[in-house]
């Protein structure tokens, strides 16, 4: 039997935690997760869906807000186990707890390409034509670790960031399991650091967009939905829309087009067929319900 502390906090990390406890020659012999949250306008707080996933496996779940306090890290060391699984935990494991036990880590790109926060989004940003998953042993450094085993898969030029993570989640899974199995078979390849690239955590002002490059537009777009969304200076959300044309000229944000479901909107540089908005503190609607409020037409400017 091959016995597991997971760490994880989000539903990537969840998907995952769930294999390993379904595995028959796998235990899952403790969890550590992120606290709590307070979610939404009541702010309830809400326990991370690894959390869930655990208590009701009857599983012992630890909840340190800082992992590298003295106590916490005495007490995971009681802990025997052959491996440490990490998958979007969120914090910094400590020397001590990378020398208790091999610490595998599973990371949402070929890396040493993004590491950092949000590799997924990376990949749609970056109009990437593939990407994957990541298994890895843990240092101190971020991402910085040799590489076990990838596995790939193609991006589809309109795939979303949901659709994306969904199929990550799924490849992540039968690769932890994969490589638990065959550790000791597998040779760890130093990083080419020369090679590395980063990307930050995503925030709420990341989704502001300007109708300069469609291309640029429709990848945020794409990676920015549902959260944070994408959006003009004016609030206006962009809720549902299309890469319409990459290479042609036209003034910013002109109105292009007017058919029966939807408009076309001019970049600099391309031009995007706009479905569905949501004016700030309204409810989302369609595109030609907006611009008959606003009495907009062919060649006004949309804002």
């Amino acid at each position: 039997m091959i016995k597991v502390i997971f760490m994880g906090t989000p539903d990537y990390a969840n998907e995952i935690l769930k294999t390993l406890i379904e595995d028959s020659e796998i235990e899952v012999v403790a969890v550590y997760t992120q606290p709590d949250k307070p979610v939404g306008r009541k702010k309830l707080l809400t326990p991370p869906p690894v959390k869930v996933t655990t208590q009701e496996a009857n599983i012992p779940v630890y909840q340190p807000a800082r992992l590298r306090e003295k106590e916490v890290v005495n007490k995971l060391l009681e802990i025997a186990c052959d491996y440490i699984v990490v998958a979007a935990y969120g914090q910094i494991l400590p020397r001590e707890i990378l020398d208790h036990a091999p610490c595998i880590n599973l990371h949402a790109s070929i890396l040493p390409q993004y590491r950092g926060a949000s590799p997924i989004q990376q990949t749609l940003l970056n109009g990437d034509k593939e990407t994957g998953v990541t298994a890895m042993l843990m240092e101190e450094g971020l991402d910085t670790g040799d590489i076990l085993k990838i596995e790939k898969v193609e991006v589809a030029d309109d795939e979303m960031v949901e659709s994306l993570f969904h199929r990550l989640t799924q490849l992540a899974k039968v690769l932890t399991v994969d490589v638990l199995k065959n550790f000791n078979i597998l040779t760890p390849v130093p990083q080419d650091d020369s090679q590395a690239t980063h990307c930050k955590k995503i925030t709420k002002a990341d989704g502001e967009v300007s109708f300069d490059n469609a291309q640029i537009l429709f990848n945020k777009y794409r990676a920015f939905t549902p959260w944070p969304g994408v959006y003009l200076s004016s609030k206006l959300k962009l809720k549902k829309i299309a890469l319409e044309k990459t290479q042609s000229k036209n003034e910013a944000g002109k109105i292009l087009n007017i058919d029966k479901d939807s408009i076309v909107v001019g970049c600099t540089q391309g031009s995007l067929r706009i479905f569905r908005v949501q004016p700030e503190s309204k409810k989302e609607m369609d595109v030609l319900s907006y611009i008959n409020g606003k009495r907009l037409q062919v060649a006004d400017c949309l804002s």
